[in-house]
Order: structure tokens, then sequence, then C-alpha cells
């Protein structure tokens, strides 16, 4: 219970746990259901540290945690013994743009198979590492790793259903049936069997018909792999149950409204849900065909450019019979070669990511997406990073359209239906041995999109994923308290930008230190950013620039500003000394103060600091480091208040 003093306090300052009608809890946030909000001390626990901030919203009191609000969920739950509801599947109030919720809804519906889907490309990867060295396809060996990485991949849509179902509403259990229901053998074309008749026969929707139902017909497609039709089918099933479970008596809810919403869902996903989908990757496909033999260059753009986003709603399916007709007929294939470099492209993003990345979890999540990007599964990539991130993913997509022109220029072929990524390039070898660049052509391809991907992506600033608010803690004390608080100032984040260069000034007086010799990684590593340390002679924290206080820790050992130039500063007296509590500190200044250059922020009394074991070494951090091209220090060793301190260089 390290959470149970926090639990306690955020219990007491919501009005006690008899104020409490009921808890649940989102990815990020507490959600009570107050019997009176009024009684409710917001100002304290907007303050209270371990509280990001609060939010009124929707009937609900939500007190925003971050990553570690189950935790801290189970503790509130303990403690108060309250009426608890779970999980919940939504952040109501989070709106944005159609666009932006969109992306949301689909990241979030793949972020929890995130680390199966890194695995199981991986072994898909491997199983292909095998056949190059020799393993035949039928051995034991090769079919048991290939069953362990294309098991999840060909049974997508029933691990879909499960997260869709909890994003949407519906019980997982019935999403589960209704992707069965879809992945059933028996619902796909038959082999040497005469259709009834076909409709749109002589077009692109040309489907044969083998079955009717109720007289309507059915049009019988895999679904093995695909993504968007079952996202749709658990939406409208969790519509239909929602009525279900409203009409039918509570007698016979059990079993009687899963009956009646597989009854409706399968049959309407079947007729209409999954070949409209299908259709659509039809229809895309060969619009693209037509564009590629007018000019295989613009084709190579639209392809390279859009394949994530075909990847991403399952349409890239409308291709795939492209390639095997083209093959068929003319013995190779242009169509699909125009995609060879996009997975590189975006491991190549994400290589980026991972190194420039402050976030444990995104650089935690980076090394399999960027291991399973080489085989040439991108999902874990684009779903769990990316995609989310956004501007990564714009990134990826115009490195792709770059290596989509460059292999249309090639006129790049592909002469078998090969692996994915690195065991793409055999596919391009010509087994006549007259088209001896074309391997070449690939492997330049691949290479290039790896290089763009990683340049566009390194001197772009990494965006946050996980980290919702400026306030972040680093590490955590028995009773739930931080042990070391940091802060990542972003009122004015993209408000100015520094045109040549910012000069700070020294906020106290004392004698200069490396960051790299402060015992503390956050700051030794420079992951919080670029800077210095000082060792203080007097408690005095003086303001380095003209700007605003934009945070100001309720123990008072750290203060934020952003200067008028745009620099975050961040001034941490001393080690580990939020434990103080605000012992021996005095504020001058509140949150949200215009200050100027040399004007008292801070008293500290460094003998009480001392008195209780603790460093007084006082890092002073630029916390928007990603935002400049460097940051110079001073070369002298003692400093007074207002001396020359830090450049930073625009």
């Amino acid at each position: 219970m390290k959470y149970e003093e926090l639990a306690k306090d955020i219990l007491d300052h919501v009005g006690g746990k008899e104020n409490v009608s009921s808890l649940a809890h989102c990815i990020t946030r507490l959600r009570f259901k107050l019997k009176d909000e009024s009684k409710a001390d917001t100002a304290y626990l907007k303050k209270r540290e371990g509280v990001v901030t609060v939010i009124q919203s929707g009937g609900q009191y939500q007190v925003v945690i971050g990553n570690h609000v189950p935790d801290v969920y189970n503790a509130v739950a303990k403690v108060g013994n309250l009426n608890t509801e779970g999980e919940v599947p939504v952040d109501e109030g989070e709106k944005g743009s159609v666009f932006n919720q969109f992306i949301d809804m689909i990241s979030k519906i793949f972020q929890p198979i995130l680390g199966p889907l890194a695995a199981t490309g991986m072994l898909k990867g491997l199983a292909a590492v095998l056949v190059a060295a020799g393993v035949a396809q039928t051995s034991g060996t090769y079919l048991l790793i290939q069953a362990a990485g294309d098991g999840l991949f060909n049974f997508l849509p029933i691990f879909l259903a499960f997260t869709a179902s909890k994003r949407f509403g519906l019980t997982p259990f019935t999403g589960m049936a209704i992707a069965a229901a879809m992945l059933y053998p028996s619902l796909v074309n038959p082999a040497d069997v005469e259709p009834l008749y076909t409709l749109f026969a002589g077009t692109i929707f040309e489907s044969p018909i083998y079955m009717t139902f109720l007289g309507l017909p059915v049009i019988l497609m895999s679904y093995a792999s695909s993504v968007v039709p079952i996202i749709l089918a658990t939406y409208f099933g969790a519509k239909v149950e929602k009525v279900m479970k409203k009409i039918i008596p509570d007698v016979v809810k059990l079993f009687l409204v899963p009956f009646l919403t597989l009854l409706i869902v399968v049959p309407v996903t079947i007729l209409a849900i999954g070949p409209i989908a299908t259709w659509a990757a039809t229809l895309i496909g060969s619009g693209v065909s037509a564009v590629y033999n007018f000019s295989p260059a613009i084709a190579g753009a639209i392809m390279g450019g859009f394949w994530q986003v075909f990847v991403m709603f399952g349409l890239h399916w409308g291709f795939i019979p492209i390639a095997i007709n083209n093959l068929s007929t003319m013995g190779f294939d242009t169509l699909l070669q125009t995609v060879l470099g996009v997975s590189f492209a975006q491991t190549g993003v994400i290589i980026a990511i991972a190194l420039k990345t402050k976030e444990a979890k995104v650089r935690q999540l980076s090394i399999p997406a960027i291991i399973s990007g080489f085989f040439g599964v991108t999902e874990p990539a684009i779903y769990g990073i990316s995609l989310p991130m956004k501007k990564p993913f714009i990134l990826s997509c115009i490195a792709g359209a770059v290596t989509g022109v460059l292999a249309g220029v090639f006129q790049l072929t592909g002469y078998n239906i090969g692996g994915l990524g690195l065991f793409a390039l055999p596919a391009a070898i010509d087994p006549s041995g007259v088209n001896t660049f074309n391997f070449w052509a690939a492997v330049i391809v691949s290479l290039v999109g790896l290089v763009l991907g990683f340049v566009l992506m390194y001197f772009t600033k990494v965006p946050t994923l996980y980290e919702e608010t400026a306030a972040e803690t680093t590490g955590t004390s028995t009773n739930g308290m931080t042990t070391e608080s940091t802060v990542s100032v972003s009122a004015t984040k993209n408000s100015q930008n520094v045109a040549e260069k910012d000069l700070i000034a020294s906020p106290m007086t004392g004698e200069t230190v490396e960051l790299s010799q402060v015992k503390d990684e956050a700051f030794s590593t420079g992951a919080l950013g670029k800077g210095i340390a000082i060792q203080p002679i007097d408690g005095k924290v003086y303001a380095p620039a003209n700007g605003t206080i934009t945070i100001l820790f309720p123990t008072l050992h750290a203060i934020g500003l952003t200067t008028e130039n745009g620099t975050e500063i961040l001034i941490h007296v001393g080690m580990d000394t939020v434990q103080l509590e605000g012992e021996g500190f005095t504020a001058h200044v509140k949150q949200g103060d215009k200050v100027v250059a040399g004007q008292l922020l801070l008293s500290v009394d460094l003998d009480v600091v001392r008195g209780k074991g603790y460093e007084t070494i006082t890092p002073v951090i630029v916390t928007n480091t990603n935002d400049y091209t460097d940051i110079l220090s001073t070369k002298d060793k003692d400093l007074a208040n207002g001396d020359y301190l830090l450049s930073i260089v625009g």
C-alpha cells in the first residue's frame, strides 16, 4: 500500500468516504461520483503532490493521477471500502476533432495487445530466417514457430473484438462471439462449387453468391487478419446490446440479451459491414493500379504515402488479389513493390524516437517495435507509438511516399509473394538473372526509407505520449509521496520560440557543478534536459530572467519559470527535498506571477536542509532542451547571483 497516504488524503478532500457514491477509473484518472461536490476541496487537490489536476465533468469528480492510476485506485478503494466500478473504457470529456477522436479510438483498441503483436512479429521473422537457412517449410520446427507467430494475426479479429468491446461498452465475450462467427470456416468462398448466381458481374465488386439468408444474398469473404470490419461490428453490437438491455426483463437478460444481439449483429455484419469494407479495399486497389499504369512515380507516392493508412483500415487487402493476378499472368508484380520501403521508414522513425524520448515507457515499447519493424510487422510501432503521437506517423508516411516514388522510378519488381521487411528482399531477385539491378534497387529503397524516416524524426521534437501534464514525478517513497519531483513547464510551450539565443543568469550564489556529478540519474543523464548545477552558499533563489512562474510545487522545493523568449527553466533546490514538505522553504512569489530578472523567488534555510540529511545541490535545467540547437553553460567555477549561467542557442 505505498499509495495509502495519498489515498487517504484524496478521500479526506473529496468530502470523506461517506460523500462518495461510487468510484471508477480510466487510463489516467479516478472518477468519483460524489453526493455533494461542494464538499470537495478542489483547490487543495489540484496542488497536492501526486495529483495532476481535478476535472468536474459529466456528473463526475475526476482526479487526474497519471499512468499509475490503477495502483492509486486500488489504494483508495481499500482505504475507503468503497462501492467500486473498476476500469471504465472511455475518458468522457476528452473530446477533440473527429479525426483526433478516431485516432484515439483506434490506438486504444490496439494498445492492450501491443506486446503479443510485437512478439508474434518477431516469431514470424524467426520463421523466415529458418527458411532462409534451409529449413523446409513442411518441417515441424518451421510449422510450430510459424503457428506461434501467425496465429494472432490470423485470428486478429477475435483479439480486437475483446478490446473494441471494452472501448464501446459491448460485453467482451459477445464481441468475441461475433468475431468467431466472421472467421467461421464455412463462411468463406467454397472451392469447386458453382455459385447460385453472381452479383455485380463484370465490375470490380463482382461477388459470386453461394448461399442466401432469408432470401438475401450472402457475400462470402475471408476476414482473417482484418481490422475495420470487427471494429464496426462491435460498435454496432454495442448499440444493439444497449437497446436489448433496456427492453428485456432482468430475469432473462443473462442469456436473452446475447442471444438477440448475436442474432442481429452477425447477419448484418456478414451481409453488409464486411462486404462494404472489402469493396472499399477493392475500389482503392483498382484505382491505384490505374494510376500506376499512368505514372509509376505517382502511383509509388500514393501507395508509399498512404500504405500505412490502408493497413490501418484493413484496405490493403484489396491490393493482394491484384498482385497475385499479376504474378500468375505476367510472372512479376510492380504494385506491391512500391510499399517495400514503408516498414523501414516507420522503423527509422521509431529508432529516432527511442533515442530521443524521455519517457521510459515509450522507450520500452520502442525496442520490440523496432525489431518487429525490421521483419515488416509495424502494427506495434503504428498503434503503440507513432499514431497516438500523430506527428511521427505523418513523418513516416512522408518518408514512405519518397520510397514509393523511388520504387516507381526504378520500376521495382517482385517475382513472388515474399516475406515482410528484410525478408521481402529475396522476392526482388530475378530468377532468370536478367534484371540483376532489381535486387540492389530494393536494397536502396529500403535503406532510403530507414534513413529518411530516422532523419525526419530525429530533427523533430518528440511528442509526449503518456505524460498528461506539466508535472511529472520520478521515484516513489513508501508512503506514496514522490521522492524526487521534476517538472516540464509547458504553459507557453508553443507560444514563442527563441530566434537566436536566450541568456540565463545564475539564480543562486555558489559553485558550479556538472550535471553528470549530480547523484540523481534523472538529472545526471540529461533525461530532463541540459543545464548545470549549483552548490549554493546561501539560500536565496532569484529569477534568472524576465518571465512567468509557470509552476511552484506545494512543497516549495522546485520552481519553474518560462522566460519571455519561451525558454523553460526548472530550479530544483536539493535532492529528495520534497520529503521536507516545505520545512525550511519560503516562497516570495506564487504560480502565475510575472517576475523580472533578479527578483527574489525563494528563501531556503540550507542548515535545515542539511540537518535533515539532504543535499543542497541545485540543478538548473532547460526542460524544453529539444526545442533548441544547443544549451551552453558557463565555464566559471564560482558564481554570484546574476552572473552569466546558460546560453540558449536557437
